[in-house]
């Protein structure tokens, strides 16, 4: 079901590992231009661009794209006991995880009365988006909001496609996911047109433009978030989900399979890997993916993804070959399953997040680890990070110098200004030294 990618008695350069590396091929340049005919027409025709698109893609036409009060009260009301402390629970970790990504404010004195202050502004206002394809994801609602609360964003906006199956309303248990967390400010609009009403707002809808946009979402959304960057900040282009396990001997095959398994239910396009230098385990995780494969609900899918490209068993020598090949790949999640975890967590660079050990499972972090699963996939971990308050935060330094600590640099000023021919910044200091009242 998977195949199988020998490097034993190689040791590829990281160029090599590159050319080595199982890949999902999506290219978000080929969607680039329907997303700008979308945001296009939504800039143009607002509301009526959107629900022409529901109606051709979610095939959806009688609905409310501004989520009422009432939608999202039911919504909370409808919730079962079990999946109400569940969402709660998660809520609550995400924002003791997200607490820790807020730096505090730092002051340091250059020399006497010279004083720089470093503080960490919140953008005033986001959107975010949740996507509404082949599963319902109100975690993802939460990965989004929460970190956006801690970091002190004053204003959030939430947008996922309108479902033909509720009436052209958002999923309910995204409303209430939502209504736990106190956001009313929800659309009915999905994928690039969402992206392009966060970015230019809609008048019609009284949608104001927000200042940042995240979340995941198909290759659409994607090529939408790179149309927009630079009119509003964007999180990252998130496409299909990837799973890397390093794993050695020691390693239990049924875990590892069906943490391979978990993440490509996903979908068809997902990434499952295991790289490990134990030909035996290789084996018996091959024979217990074809084993819970078969059983799992959405069986066809996981096979699609593993048989892909995309997937596969790599055999190394050692450990050490298989963190190289890790840091070359930068998974979105990164398990290391072995009796020598904690000493190779040290070795690496480059993955969305790590997660460590035989009872730290990708589907922990998804959910209740406390941890964000809005992450980098498609190499993007090699350069970015997954998403955190830091996302909404903005470093900003604040200058204060006394008129002696000025005067102590206003000759290297001059120097400077006058090197670079910009007399005018020297005379700019020098004017508060020659004047009379001073």
């Amino acid at each position: 079901m998977i195949r199988t990618l020998d490097l034993r008695g190689s040791r590829p350069t990281r160029a090599q590992f590159l050319g080595l590396i199982p890949r999902t091929e999506l290219d978000v340049d080929t969607a680039l231009d329907v997303a700008s005919e979308i945001i296009t027409a939504v800039r143009t025709d607002g509301s009526l661009a959107l629900r022409e698109q529901a109606l051709r893609l979610d095939n959806v036409s009688e609905y409310e794209i501004r989520v009422p009060q009432t939608h999202i009260d039911e919504a909370v009301a409808g919730l079962s006991p079990e999946l109400r402390s569940s969402l709660e629970t998660a809520i609550s970790r995400v924002r003791v995880g997200s607490q820790a990504q807020v730096p505090p404010a730092v002051s340091s004195e250059i020399a006497s009365g010279a004083v720089i202050t470093q503080r960490w502004q919140p953008v005033e206002r986001v959107g975010l988006y949740v996507p509404g394809g082949k599963a319902v994801y109100p975690s993802s609602v939460i990965m989004n909001v929460v970190p956006a609360q801690v970091a002190g964003v004053r204003s959030i906006a939430l947008a996922s496609p309108p479902q033909a199956h509720f009436g052209g309303r958002v999923h309910p248990t995204i409303l209430a996911a939502a209504g736990l967390l106190d956001v009313n400010e929800i659309y009915a609009m999905g994928g690039a047109g969402a992206i392009g009403a966060f970015a230019y707002g809609v008048e019609d809808l009284d949608l104001v433009p927000v200042n940042v946009v995240t979340g995941p979402g198909n290759v659409y959304v994607a090529a939408a978030k790179r149309l927009v960057r630079g009119r509003v900040g964007i999180d990252s282009e998130a496409g299909p989900t990837e799973i890397l396990i390093i794993a050695d001997s020691s390693a239990r095959a049924e875990y590892v399979a069906a943490d391979l398994i978990s993440q490509a239910e996903h979908d068809e396009m997902a990434s499952a890997v295991l790289v490990t230098d134990s030909v035996e385990l290789a084996a018996a995780v091959e024979a217990e993916i074809s084993k819970q494969a078969c059983a799992t609900p959405h069986s066809a899918r996981v096979k699609i993804a593993l048989e892909g490209p995309q997937s596969a068993i790599v055999l190394v020598d050692d450990l050490s070959v298989a963190v190289d090949f890790s840091n070359a790949y930068g998974p979105e999640h990164l398990e290391i399953q072995s009796e020598h975890a904690s000493q190779l967590v040290t070795q690496i660079t480059n993955a969305g997040a790590v997660f460590v050990g035989d009872f730290t499972p990708v589907s922990l972090g998804d959910y209740s680890a406390g941890s964000n699963h809005v992450l980098p996939t498609a190499g993007q971990a090699l350069f970015s990070s997954g998403l955190g308050a830091y996302t909404f935060l903005r470093p900003q330094q604040i200058i204060e110098y006394s008129k002696d600590a000025l005067k102590e640099v206003a000759q290297g000023i001059r120097v400077l200004a006058d090197d670079e021919d910009l007399p005018a910044h020297g005379d700019a200091v020098d004017i508060r030294f020659n004047t009379e009242d001073n």
